[in-house]
């Protein structure tokens, strides 16, 4: 039964984020693809994920003791802190530290996972400022 309803709670979000990706101005300036795809893409594959645990549900779902319930809610802060610190620090600082904390949390010691939050948050800026040429927040320093 938590399966079908984590299902269905999955549905309903997908078609929520489809629809607010809908409300999405554009300027007349614009890519080919539109500032609505990538959202309405990401909607559309968590409808499709969200489906098969309402078709078939675990019969006897294994739920996480307290300590990984624990883990779960402190990464679901770091990903709110996250997004009130991107306008703030900017895509390159934010995203450095909140890869590096969620890396040491899933187990990488704290220089690898300071190295992976650095490397992650730059590659990500290359891909998605340098190359793709996407708008980023700028954090104090201007990237």
């Amino acid at each position: 039964m938590s399966d079908r309803a984590l299902g269905v709670a999955c549905l309903l979000l997908s078609a929520f984020y489809i629809f607010m990706a809908t409300q999405i101005q554009t300027s007349f300036i614009t890519d080919y693809l539109g500032p609505k795809f990538f959202p309405i893409l990401i909607g559309s594959l968590l409808a499709i994920a969200a489906i098969f645990p309402i078709i078939k549900p675990d019969p006897d779902p294994d739920w996480p003791g307290i300590g990984r319930l624990v883990e779960i809610v402190f990464a679901v802060a770091v990903m709110v802190a996250y997004t009130y610190a991107l306008p703030i620090a900017g895509f390159v600082l934010s995203t450095a530290i909140t890869s590096g904390i969620l890396s040491w949390r899933l187990g990488a010691k704290p220089l690898s996972a300071a190295i992976a939050g650095v490397s992650i948050s730059v590659g990500i800026y290359v891909v998605f400022h340098l190359v793709l040429q996407l708008s980023l927040a700028r954090g104090p320093w201007g990237f």
